[in-house]
């Protein structure tokens, strides 16, 4: 019999919030996004092979960080879980908010992908991105099993994530000029804002209810 290292519903909860956390405009996609366009999507592509070497790294350091966090503080994982479903709950008002916001003039991307290497640049976009630190320090641990080994856990957390990441990022490089075009309508951004707002919202919700279970 197959014994997974994470609980069906646990990873099919992540994998809900990830979907909408990896379609979302923030720093990586926009970036991926306007290097594709400014520098061709072979450029692009690369600054999201330099993004998701960054996210690797995020995922060994949280390997290390929360084996401790583990040993040393288990009742901490409570908290995280609680502060996790918060930060979703407040990413997703802030989109809905701003689609919401009859001034919203679209995404702008003047000064992304500016770099000369986009690997590089990507690294840095990434590795740097307060986004990520909070993913990797609020949004994980909840979702780790204290009572099973984290490793095999982060593995399978990270396959999912640098998926979805890989995907989407990659679909906001190869089209660089016809999303470019699209998220400078107030409209469509509007309307893609609503909807990844909705979703975080969603999986909010259905993260803090499981704290309490």
């Amino acid at each position: 019999m197959l014994h997974w290292p994470i609980d069906p519903h646990i990873y099919g909860s992540f994998l809900l919030i990830m979907a909408g956390m990896a379609v979302s405009p923030g720093p990586a996609n926009l970036f991926a996004l306007a290097t594709g366009l400014a520098s061709g999507p072979r450029a692009g592509l690369v600054s999201v092979l330099g993004m998701n070497i960054a996210s690797l790294l995020w995922f060994v350091c949280a390997a290390l960080g929360l084996g401790i966090l583990k040993k040393l503080f288990p009742a901490a994982f409570a908290f995280l879980a609680i502060a996790g479903g918060l930060y979703l709950a407040w990413l997703g008002f802030k989109a809905v908010r701003s689609a919401l916001d009859p001034q919203m003039q679209g995404f702008n991307l003047t000064g992304q992908g500016a770099g000369r290497n986009p690997l590089k640049d990507g690294f840095i976009v990434q590795f740097s991105n307060p986004k990520a630190l909070v993913f990797f320090t609020a949004v994980l641990p909840p979702f780790v099993d204290q009572a099973k080994p984290i490793i095999p856990q982060l593995v399978m957390f990270a396959a999912a994530t640098l998926t979805f990441d890989v995907l989407a990022m990659s679909i906001y490089a190869l089209m660089g000029g016809l999303l470019a075009v699209r998220f400078s309508e107030p409209r469509f951004a509007r309307g893609f804002g609503a909807i990844v707002g909705l979703v975080l919202l969603s999986t909010a919700a259905l993260m803090l209810l499981r704290t309490q279970a």
